[in-house]
């Protein structure tokens, strides 16, 4: 593998949610310690309303640069999805798809905010999105970077994008024919995971950077740093969160704090049932905050006026960096909790619970790659 040593720059992140953005900023931190080099950060509007983090990561003096990137996908162009149609045939498939990586590769050109092939490295979260398809037509190589904690435990990304004649493909991408995420292009020089082991058949090139040993290497001013970033509104949240903005209590004090983590899953009706039923097993008892993904849309203050809704949107992971903060559970439905700082007792509730909720061949598909 030829890499390019003449660089310009030093490092660049390439986000897509508020996670990417925190893991990133997690990163320079401790690189900081140890690192003088500059880093620049882009945040993608293609799947994620990012509000005012760019301003607030501007102030931060984390990065050097902070660019908006308005990615592309392949629904933009009728060109493009000329060549994402199944041709009933698989050498037909093929040969199209070789027209289609270069198409929505160069669909980018224009909306690339700086010369990515000018940093020495270069980190991308979640490669499957066009970027990665930019960087396979341009030659760049780069670091992939896994999409969400353990995100390869339930989700073989590359295998269940990719069924049928995998052998081909995976020789295929490695030639800079097609692309394919997660490690598999020729261009990607590592795949950077969280744990090797929460991995499904991960490829030759995963390495693993335990998260809990980034946040053992932050320093008190580090996570205050966090907090201030990624917490608009701080004073409001952590009284939210603290419930000193709740009087309700019992007689012998306050109530232990339930925190739910909710996710974009099923239907909207289908997803309202689901977590009231995960709030009525613990209400009564607790005093129940929900913490709404960033990217869920159901209205929790609306449909469950008697519990606490932190409305800003926001990593949950930044919970962890809060002095004092801590809550008697939280609760999961898929999200990976393995590295939670801020709660005595995880629940993990998983496909199982999900099952009674959602037909099982949406959220198991890497299950059903086993069964093959």
């Amino acid at each position: 593998m030829k890499i390019r040593r003449d660089y310009e720059k030093d490092r660049v992140y390439i986000c897509h949610t508020y996670y990417h953005a925190y893991i990133a900023a997690v990163k320079e931190l401790v690189k900081r310690h140890t690192d003088k080099g500059k880093a620049d950060i882009i945040l993608s509007t293609m799947s994620n309303d990012f509000g005012s983090l760019s301003e607030r990561l501007i102030r931060s003096g984390i990065f050097d640069r902070v660019f908006t990137y308005h990615e592309q996908q392949d629904i933009t162009s009728g060109e493009v999805m000329n060549y994402h149609r199944d041709r009933g045939n698989i050498v037909l498939n093929l040969l199209q798809r070789i027209t289609y990586t270069r198409l929505l590769g160069q669909l980018q050109e224009d909306y690339i905010p700086t010369d990515l092939a000018s940093y020495r490295d270069v980190y991308v979260f979640c490669d499957s999105d066009p970027i990665g398809y930019y960087l396979n037509y341009k030659k760049i190589y780069y670091h992939a970077v896994e999409d969400g904690l353990n995100s390869g435990k339930l989700d073989d990304q590359a295998r269940n994008a990719n069924r049928g004649a995998w052998p081909l493909k995976k020789l295929m991408a490695k030639m800079g024919l097609i692309f394919i995420e997660s490690g598999y292009s020729r261009y990607c020089i590592d795949y950077e995971v969280n744990d090797i082991s929460a991995n499904h058949m991960p490829p030759k090139n995963t390495v693993e950077v335990p998260r809990k040993e980034l946040n053992d290497k932050l320093s008190p001013e580090d996570h205050a740093h966090l907090v201030d970033i990624f917490l608009e509104n701080k004073e409001n949240v952590i009284a939210q969160l603290l419930g000193s903005d709740d009087p309700a209590s019992d007689a012998d004090g306050p109530k232990p704090q339930v925190m739910i983590l909710t996710e974009p899953l099923c239907e909207m009706d289908v997803r309202k049932k689901l977590f009231g039923d995960i709030i009525d097993m613990y209400r009564g008892d607790n005093r129940i905050i929900i913490k709404p993904h960033p990217r869920d849309i159901l209205d929790y203050e609306k449909e469950f006026p008697d519990v606490a809704v932190i409305r800003d949107k926001f990593p949950m992971e930044v919970l962890g960096d809060i002095e004092g903060f801590c809550v008697d559970k939280v609760i999961s439905v898929i999200t990976q909790m393995d590295n939670t700082y801020f709660a005595k007792e995880i629940v993990y509730l998983g496909l199982d619970f999900l099952d009674k909720y959602e037909n099982p061949d949406i959220h198991r598909k890497t299950e059903n790659l086993n069964k093959k």
